[in-house]
C-alpha cells in the first residue's frame, strides 16, 4: 500500500495521505512526492489534498526506525510547491490537523473542515516549535496573540472556532462536507483560472511576504531545539505516554 495516492482526472490533482493505521503521519518521502506531483503543473486546474481515514493528517512520523532526515527542507520545499502554485489548492480536511499537517492545510488556499474536528500545534509539548512555516501562516490569519497562543500552550483549536477567527475558508457538518468539497472543486475547475492564479500570487505577496524568512528561522530554531535535553525529554515522555520533566536545556 502506498502513503500517498495520486489521481489526476479532468484537471484535479488529488492527493491522498494514505496511512490512515498511523493518522497519516508523514515522511520526507511523502514530502517530495506531494512537491513533485504539484510542481508537474500542466493540465492542472485545482488541486485536493486530502488523507484517507480519521486524520488529514497527525504530523511528522515519530516512531522508532525512522528518521526522517531532510524532513525540514522537504516540508519547505512542500510549502512553497502550496503557495507558489498556478492553480488553487483545496485542503478538505477529513480530520484531525496537526503538526505539520496544520501548515499543509493553512498553506492551501481553500480548506474545507468538519465541524467535529481540531486543528493542533503540539510541536510545544515535545521541547520543539512550529515548522513549515506555522509562526508566518497562523500570524498572517489570526493575529500575533492566538498564534502565540496556539504555538505556546499546544491547545486544540475546535475548527467551528477556526472558522470564526478566520483561520480557514469553511466549516460544515460531516454530513455536508463530501458536498462542500465537491461543490468547491468543481467550481475552480470551471472558473478563471488565469484570474485564479493572479489572484493567487498578489494575495500571498501581501500575506506572506516574510515567507522564506520565516522557513530559514525556523529551520535554524528547530535545528537548536532538536539538539536540546528537552525535545529527548519530550519524545521520551510522548512514547512513554507520561508528562515530561523540562528542564530548560
Amino acid at each position: 500500500m502506498t502513503d500517498l495516492v495520486v489521481d489526476r482526472t479532468d484537471g484535479v490533482l488529488r492527493l491522498t495521505l494514505n496511512a490512515p493505521e498511523r493518522l497519516n503521519s508523514v515522511t520526507t518521502e511523502m514530502f517530495e512526492q506531494m512537491s513533485d506531483e504539484l510542481e508537474k503543473a500542466d493540465g492542472v486546474r485545482v488541486a485536493v489534498l486530502t488523507g484517507e481515514g480519521r486524520a488529514f493528517c497527525s504530523g511528522a512520523v515519530m516512531r522508532p526506525g525512522v528518521t526522517n532526515s531532510g524532513i525540514l527542507e522537504a516540508a519547505d520545499r512542500l510549502i512553497h510547491a502550496l503557495t507558489g502554485a498556478p492553480f488553487p489548492v483545496v485542503a478538505a480536511l477529513n480530520g484531525l490537523t496537526a503538526g505539520i499537517g496544520s501548515s499543509l492545510a493553512l498553506a492551501s488556499d481553500f480548506q474545507v473542515a468538519k465541524e467535529d474536528d481540531y486543528f493542533l500545534q503540539a510541536f510545544v509539548n515535545i521541547g520543539l516549535m512550529g515548522d513549515g512555516a506555522a509562526h508566518e501562516l497562523l500570524a498572517a490569519s489570526i493575529g500575533r496573540a492566538r498564534a502565540t497562543r496556539l504555538l505556546m500552550l499546544g491547545e486544540k483549536l475546535p475548527n467551528r472556532d477556526a472558522f470564526d477567527a478566520g483561520l480557514i475558508t469553511h466549516c460544515v457538518s460531516a454530513d455536508e462536507w463530501s458536498a462542500t468539497v465537491d461543490a468547491l472543486v468543481e467550481k475552480l475547475r470551471t472558473g478563471p483560472t488565469l484570474a485564479y492564479a493572479q489572484i493567487k500570487k498578489t494575495i500571498n505577496a501581501a500575506a506572506l511576504a516574510n515567507l522564506d524568512e520565516t522557513l530559514r528561522a525556523e529551520t535554524a530554531g528547530q535545528g537548536v531545539l532538536g539538539a536540546s535535553n528537552d525535545f529527548t525529554e519530550g519524545v521520551a515522555a510522548f512514547t512513554e505516554k507520561r508528562a515530561a520533566n523540562f528542564s530548560g536545556r
